[in-house]
């Protein structure tokens, strides 16, 4: 009989979420850095994170368009909403000649935030991420109507991903950011001069 596992519990932010200490990233399950797997086997993979004591499950609209969300809310139904938390990310619109093309527009994110509520099959999202930001829209402004779905409890935290220190300054001025999703590895260090300081700073 195999030992029990136990992953810890860990703070995201200063607002009250609440996670795994590990999480599992979705995104690979629909191909990126390797081959999709097919539907049966996406979902049996994330039914059996859960199992382990994995209940933070991230993936975002971008994510094989949409399908990636599908997944994951299949997957997720049967399980305890108050169980699990699910980060999905919004704002990358297409990619077009090696360019990301990006949308942080107040319209954009509420349809975006529609979109993925429906394919999760859920009534909220526990962290909501600006996939990219939006150099063309005050930040301001996207987190105004980030705020707005805050509110109407369609989100419950806010996250950025790839945000610079002065983005994510003006970003919690509006709102309280529970987390910055940042490569940070034994080979990528470039956080840790700004960033980091920065974000335990305002977590204070």
């Amino acid at each position: 009989m195999g030992d029990t596992i136990h992953i810890p519990r860990v703070k995201l932010g200063s607002q009250g979420l609440e996670v795994s200490k590990l999480g599992y990233g979705c995104m690979g399950l629909t191909g990126v850095y390797n081959a999709a797997v097919p539907e049966d086997v996406a979902i049996s993979l994330i039914k059996h994170a859960f199992s382990k004591g994995i209940t933070f499950f991230d993936t975002a609209d971008f994510y094989a368009a949409h399908t990636n969300e599908v997944f994951v809310g299949k997957a997720l139904k049967d399980i305890p909403r108050d169980q699990i938390q699910i980060a999905t990310k919004f704002g990358i619109v297409k990619m077009e000649s090696g360019n990301v093309v990006v949308n942080g527009s107040p319209e954009y994110v509420r349809s975006c935030c529609e979109g993925s509520l429906q394919r999760l099959g859920v009534d909220y999202i526990d962290l909501y991420y600006q996939h990219r930001i939006d150099t063309t829209v005050p930040i301001e402004d996207t987190m105004g109507e980030l705020k707005k779905l805050v509110e109407e409890g369609k989100i419950k935290y806010i996250g950025l991903s790839e945000a610079s220190t002065d983005t994510i300054r003006r970003a919690h001025a509006v709102h309280p950011i529970t987390a910055v999703q940042m490569e940070w590895s034994l080979w990528t260090r470039e956080i840790e001069p700004d960033i980091i300081p920065l974000c335990r700073y305002l977590t204070d």
